[in-house]
């Protein structure tokens, strides 16, 4: 019988305390909170506000030094990453249209730019000025019109970024945001920083995309929980180590218009309005926090079909897609890892095969 415990995405208290194991089930139970009894290796707990989301670290042998670095960390990439503060380096190159970018910053758009590339362009870290028409980031939602819309995707073109030994520029009347990304890039380099410290465990929550380092402290796998985007519950878990984790849908962030029809955050960069390709939860599981992080994105806005396509060309990452009418389907790297809730235990899963 193998020991399994739900890790759900909730708030950790800084500080160091002793975590509880989870007692013996089988595959169709899962413990909850509360209900495990054997201690094991004492972690440290971090809970931070940044990027504008909760970030949580739960790290397994580590000390308060460790953590306050890690803070630091999050901190300075968030001041380099950052569109709305003005003394970012992404404010500037939006603001001024050129900017020096320092190595990190540097780091992260060469990959997004590939990202992009590599998508043709369902992820394009360009479509900001759309996202912004829409008010997902300030919060004044709005449905612009087609005409609008047409206007804006005019300058919406990452081909058109230039990055050049350390120096970026854009286009007139070019913004780039890299949200779709930042965290991913974020999650690499936190656990990057606790390799160099000696840590073998821990498990990272940064608003959602989680990445663990190593498998828990008993060697047992993280059971990760994927939220079910039609319900209040879960689809279910994968069992993973050393893995990211990182799920993009359309219930996260939306609106709902007066007429009742809602609109989420997720644009596809052809229509600029929220994409509407059947599907409506995506989870990718790879080592890479950065590819996780892109490629749930963009996989969303591809839809079923052309996702498929791109597992299949590339296969470096698993995944889960959640369409629609409620059919779940996952690549065959998570046939075995995939753990379902009680309440999913009903519904049929399509496994999508290489050949």
């Amino acid at each position: 019988m193998k020991r399994w415990c739900w890790i759900f995405l909730a708030l950790l208290l800084c500080g160091c305390r002793e975590q509880l194991a989870p007692k013996e089930t089988g595959t169709a139970h899962y413990d909850r909170p509360g209900q495990s009894s054997r201690k094991t290796e004492e972690s440290c707990d971090m809970t931070v506000f940044a990027m504008d989301t909760v970030m949580s670290l739960s790290v397994y042998g580590g000390n308060d030094r460790l953590m306050s670095q890690a803070e630091e960390r999050i901190k300075q990439l968030e001041g380099l990453f950052s569109v709305t503060d003005e003394n970012s380096e992404i404010h500037e190159l939006n603001s001024r249209g050129k900017a020096k970018l320092s190595e990190d910053t540097e780091r992260l758009l060469e990959s997004a730019l590939k990202m992009c590339s590599r998508t043709q362009g369902t992820l394009d870290i360009s479509i900001y000025p759309v996202v912004k028409s829409w008010g997902f980031t300030t919060g004044e939602y709005h449905v612009p019109g087609k005409e609008e819309r047409a206007q804006l995707l005019e300058n919406v073109d990452y081909r058109k970024i230039r990055l050049t030994s350390g120096h970026a520029s854009l286009e007139p009347d070019m913004e780039i945001d890299l949200g779709s990304v930042a965290k991913g890039y974020t999650g690499d380099e936190l656990l990057a920083l606790l390799r160099e410290n000696g840590i073998t465990s821990a498990l990272l929550n940064l608003g959602g995309n989680v990445q663990t380092l190593g498998s828990r402290p008993d060697g047992t796998d993280w059971l990760i929980a994927i939220q079910d985007p039609q319900g209040s519950g879960y689809l279910g878990g994968v069992a993973v180590s050393d893995k990211a984790v990182i799920t993009s849908g359309g219930y996260e962030r939306f609106f709902e218009d007066e007429d009742g029809n809602i609109y989420w955050h997720i644009i596809d960069p052809v229509t600029g309005a929220p994409a509407e390709n059947g599907l409506i939860s995506v989870t990718v599981v790879s080592e890479s926090g950065l590819l996780c992080d892109a490629l749930s994105t963009s996989l969303f806005v591809m839809g079923m079909e052309k996702a498929e396509e791109h597992w299949r060309q590339y296969g470096d990452f698993e995944a889960v897609f959640v369409e629609a009418d409620g059919t779940i389907s996952m690549t065959e790297g998570l046939e075995e890892s995939f753990i379902p809730a009680d309440a999913g235990l009903e519904r049929d899963r399509r496994i999508i095969r290489r050949n």
